[in-house]
């Protein structure tokens, strides 16, 4: 888990979103610079929030010397949340990110394994995540992980993600 006091935890966790917010699955653009500045902060003060970070060695020739400090390359932001209809809490992932690089090796799989590993010792009923109709390679790899569409049959039909911006 990252801690978000730890100063290469914090620097992680905002340079992968960064990274992720320009990708075309995150819509292209870098993060604001407001953001950059209070994500960490927010984070810590948001009780229900959890983050956590994936590392692959550092070895030379990949952006570090032999021996150095693990790189970051993965994160995973989640929330606490809560299912009614259960009574249970409920985790959500909001935010799966894998550098271009290191995708394809696993590391969003052990994210999500992880997440699911501690939604379980939260007492969470289930995970909730949202996902992007044309990102494909997301949907294969959380339907391969146990994960479908909320779905109360052909009557009703699938749930949609909506939103409203406030500002």
């Amino acid at each position: 888990m990252a801690d978000y006091a730890h100063g290469p935890h914090a620097d992680a966790v905002v340079a992968l979103l960064d990274a992720y917010a320009r990708d075309p699955m995150g819509g292209g653009q870098p993060l604001p610079e407001h953001a950059r500045r209070t994500l960490v902060p927010q984070l810590a003060a948001f009780p229900h929030a959890l983050s956590l970070l994936a590392y692959v060695p550092a070895a030379a020739g990949q952006g570090g010397e032999a021996g150095s400090a693990p790189r970051p390359v993965g994160l995973l932001n989640a929330f606490m949340g809560f299912s009614t209809f259960k009574a249970q809490p409920l985790l959500n992932v909001h935010d799966v990110a894998v550098l271009e690089a290191f995708r394809g090796r696993g590391i969003a799989r052990a994210l999500m394994a992880e997440a699911e590993r501690q939604a379980r010792l939260r007492g969470c009923c289930k995970l909730t995540l949202e996902v992007l109709a044309g990102n494909a390679v997301a949907q294969r790899a959380y339907r391969s992980q146990g994960y479908a569409p909320y779905d109360l049959g052909e009557s009703q039909g699938q749930a949609q993600f909506w939103q409203k911006w406030l500002d």
